[in-house]
């Protein structure tokens, strides 16, 4: 039965605004598997597995599929879909992915509901896989791969770079979903990096001053940090001369007077670095001596 059938006879309509987006095209689906170079040995994790499309050809190929849904009118299409073609491979849990605990899996092949795009992404990069092939929508896949100077370059992509390797495989029209988005859609694959190409004092305190400095991506470091310090370091009691003063002592010149957007990850990193010793500085001395 063609899938828009089986959906007005159970009276679903899919909802644009929750991502809600079913892939038609059956050769984008494969190319989407072959990506993934998925085979009898990989339990592959389907994030929104809908009305079970994808979930069949990965089943054919994969040991194991673990398909998650959280909308319980599409787990039942997909539970009567799996069992029209005898399929016992295929795992379901039903839920909220951000919330559920997931057993181990070493690849991704999903094509995620655009809304959670971001939480998505980072919840993935908390577990041990090796490969994941992901359809975005083509705004959020470009900022995942932007160059730094960019309009597109940001926090999400210098706190994905320092993780995973990511690279836009093809577009995809809106013609290939049921319904239709209102925008182009990319698929992305992503290789999470066995050793980081930079590293971090604290993780925490890297993603709070990249989401400070890129609140002013236009402006010089300096500014960006003077504006913003005493969200960054509450903690330090400064009176705003001295938060000038410390600023100019501790950052070098190249950094200080730097565009937010120029910054490649890789200096970002060291900025955070010296932020983090110059807060660990400032905390141990007494007042006057500031």
């Amino acid at each position: 039965m063609e899938m828009r059938e089986r959906l007005e006879r159970e009276g679903i309509r899919l909802s644009r605004r929750y991502g809600q987006h079913l892939v038609l095209d059956w050769d984008l689906l494969r190319r989407m598997v072959e990506y993934a170079e998925v085979d009898r040995e990989d339990t592959v994790l389907e994030v929104g597995a809908g009305t079970g499309g994808l979930t069949l050809l990965l089943a054919e190929r994969a040991g194991e599929v673990i398909a998650v849904e959280r909308d319980p009118r599409l787990v039942s299409i997909l539970r009567e879909v799996l069992g029209e073609k005898g399929l016992g491979n295929v795992r379901i849990l039903v839920g909220d992915v951000l919330k559920l605990p997931l057993p181990p899996f070493n690849k991704v092949v999903s094509n995620l509901p655009y809304s959670l795009s971001s939480e998505l992404t980072f919840r993935l990069l908390e577990e041990d896989f090796e490969v994941a092939v992901l359809m975005y929508q083509l705004e959020f896949a470009r900022r995942l791969v932007a160059r730094p100077g960019s309009e597109d370059y940001g926090r999400l992509t210098v706190s994905v770079f320092h993780r995973a390797q990511v690279e836009i495989l093809e577009e995809v029209p809106p013609s290939a979903f049921f319904p239709r988005p209102r925008v182009r859609s990319a698929v992305v694959r992503l290789r999470p990096r066995k050793t980081p190409p930079f590293e971090v004092e604290s993780e925490e305190g890297f993603r709070r001053v990249l989401r400070v400095l890129f609140h002013h991506p236009r402006q010089k470091v300096r500014n960006a940090l003077y504006h913003s310090f005493t969200e960054l370091f509450p903690g330090l009691r400064l009176e705003k001369k001295e938060r000038r003063e410390v600023l100019d002592a501790f950052l070098p010149a190249e950094l200080a007077e730097a565009r937010v957007r120029d910054l490649p990850p890789e200096e970002l990193a060291r900025l955070a670095n010296l932020l983090a010793g110059m807060e660990r500085d400032l905390s141990h001395r007494p007042p006057q001596e500031v």
